[in-house]
C-alpha cells in the first residue's frame, strides 16, 4: 500500500500539471475568441483556422480536465444525500463507482477513440472548412483525456481503499479550505513566484 500511495502522488502531480495547462488554455481560448470577434466586426473578415483553434482549445480543456476535476473532487455530487452518510459509506460508494462505472468507461472510450486518431493521422484528415486545420490533434484528445481520467481514478481508488483499511486519511473530508480557496492560494503563489523570477532576471 505504501508503494501504491507513492504512485498516487505521482499521478496527482501529473493531473495537477495538466490542470494548470488547462487554465492557460482557457485564457488562450478567451483571447482568441475575443480577437476573432474584433476582427470580424472591425474588418468584416474571419479565419476558419483561428475559429477551429478556438474550438480545439475548448475541446482540450474539456477532455484533459476530467482527471484534474476528479483530483479536486470538483465533479458533480448529490451533496444533500452524501452529507448525511458516514465517511466509510461515502468512500465505499466511490470505490464501487470507480470500479463499476468510471474505469470501464475510460477503457471503452480509449479503445473507441484511438482508432479515430490513428485513421486521421495516417490519412492526414483535414477539416472540410476552407483553411481549416488537421483533425488528428483533436481526435487524440479523446484517448488522452480518458487515459488521464483512468489514472486519476486509479489514484483515487487507492486513496479510498487506504482510508477504509486505516492506512490513510479520508480523501472526501471537506473540513479544510474549499476548492476555490485552495485554487486561489495556488494562483497567488504561482504569481508571486513568477514576479520573483522576473525581478531576479532584471537585476
Amino acid at each position: 500500500m505504501t508503494l501504491l500511495l507513492r504512485l498516487t502522488r505521482g499521478i496527482d502531480a501529473l493531473n495537477r500539471a495538466v490542470g494548470w495547462l488547462a487554465m492557460w488554455l482557457i485564457l488562450s481560448a478567451t483571447l482568441i475568441s475575443a480577437g476573432n470577434a474584433i476582427v470580424r466586426r472591425a474588418f468584416g473578415t474571419s479565419s476558419n483556422a483561428w475559429l477551429e483553434v478556438q474550438w480545439y482549445l475548448f475541446a482540450a480543456v474539456f477532455m484533459l480536465g476530467g482527471g484534474y476535476a476528479f483530483l479536486r473532487n470538483a465533479h458533480v455530487r448529490i451533496d444533500f444525500i452524501s452529507s448525511k452518510l458516514s465517511a466509510r459509506t461515502r468512500n465505499w460508494i466511490d470505490v464501487l463507482g470507480i470500479v463499476i462505472f468510471v474505469l470501464p468507461l475510460c477503457v471503452m472510450m480509449i479503445k473507441l477513440g484511438w482508432p479515430l486518431f490513428e485513421r486521421a493521422w495516417q490519412s492526414g484528415e483535414v477539416s472540410s472548412n476552407a483553411g481549416g486545420l488537421v483533425r488528428w490533434p483533436v481526435y487524440l484528445l479523446i484517448p488522452a483525456g480518458f487515459a488521464l481520467l483512468a489514472l486519476q481514478s486509479a489514484s483515487e481508488l487507492v486513496k479510498r481503499i487506504a482510508f477504509l483499511t486505516g492506512k490513510g486519511p479520508d480523501p472526501l473530508d471537506h473540513t479544510g479550505p474549499s476548492e476555490t480557496e485552495l485554487l486561489a492560494k495556488e494562483i497567488a503563489a504561482a504569481e508571486a513566484e513568477r514576479a520573483a523570477q522576473s525581478g531576479h532576471q532584471k537585476s
